[in-house]
């Protein structure tokens, strides 16, 4: 049921798009802006490694007619129906390439009933900012990054580690 709901979000969001005037895919979850794609991707649990390849290749399904094409999105959003877990959120500390093309946001308690969205997203994609606002105004709902004290990870070091 979660799913569907985001999935019904989502949906929403994208018609939202197309008001705007932005392209959007009929039946993938990717919207195009100043011809950067940016892809949605709905999940409740993801393997680490699984989240890890998906993130670093960014690859895109994109259907024209009866034929397809992949793409690399220039970013991913991954909307998360179940909290993610921390080693997801941690490859993203670890790895600032991924944290500036890849955003994160838990949507569980929203499709639940609540009213808070817990966030990660370094990203400057104008199509996820527009997304937060647009959760924000169409749902009410608020908006919150995540907080490294919550994480078991010194995230300055594991930045720093990195760079």
């Amino acid at each position: 049921m979660k799913m569907y709901k985001a999935y019904e979000l989502l949906q929403r969001f994208k018609e939202f798009c197309k008001f705007n005037g932005w392209k959007t895919s009929e039946n993938d979850d990717w919207i195009i802006l100043d011809e950067k794609y940016h892809n949605f991707l709905l999940a409740r649990n993801v393997h680490p490694s699984s989240f890890k390849s998906v993130s670093a290749n960014r690859k895109c399904v994109v259907r024209e007619g009866l034929s397809y094409r992949v793409v690399k999105a220039s970013y991913i959003a991954w909307l998360f129906s179940n909290p993610p877990s921390e080693s997801l959120i941690r490859i993203l500390y670890e790895n600032p390439d991924f944290s500036k093309k890849v955003a994160v946001y838990d949507l569980s308690h929203v499709l639940e009933g609540g009213k808070t969205c817990i966030k990660l997203n370094n990203t400057d994609s104008s199509v996820f900012k527009e997304f937060e606002k647009f959760l924000k105004r169409e749902f009410k709902v608020k908006i919150k990054p995540l907080k490294e004290e919550s994480l078991n990870i010194d995230v300055k070091t594991a930045v720093t580690k990195t760079a």
